[in-house]
């Protein structure tokens, strides 16, 4: 699949997977709650990049980074309040923002080449 090509992709992978088991450890009381939305969020964000890639055309692509980022910024949150609250450990807080600094530098990468390739496009299409 051509997403599996995208660094950005593969980074926000193995970035879902390590939330997943580090939330195995939340308390159960939790299962609906803040684990839930952490997990759904941290799912979202490389199910976004390979649906965008599959699209055709830069600007549909660019749209479903857009959803990524979001639910980018929504785990930024969601991690930090868990750790604040003392359901995520603090070295596993730092593990997972060791990824999730890298991988929002690999996202706003892809963002901005995107836009940068879609305006191409755009100017190609209207010379």
């Amino acid at each position: 699949m051509p997403f599996e090509r995208l660094d950005a992709w593969r980074l926000a992978h193995e970035f879902a997977v390590e939330v997943y088991r580090v939330t195995k450890a939340f308390p159960k009381a939790e299962l609906y709650g803040l684990t839930s939305q952490i997990r759904r969020a941290s799912f979202s964000i490389p199910a976004n990049i390979a649906e965008g890639a599959s699209k055709q055309g830069s600007h549909e692509f660019r749209r479903f980074l857009d959803i990524a980022l979001g639910s980018f910024a929504e785990l930024t949150y969601a991690l930090r309040f868990a750790r604040d609250v003392e359901l995520l450990p603090v070295a596993d807080f730092d593990r997972l923002e060791t990824m999730r600094v890298r991988l929002g530098k690999l996202l706003w990468g892809l963002y901005a080449a995107t836009a940068k390739h879609s305006r191409r496009g755009l100017r190609a299409k209207l010379a």
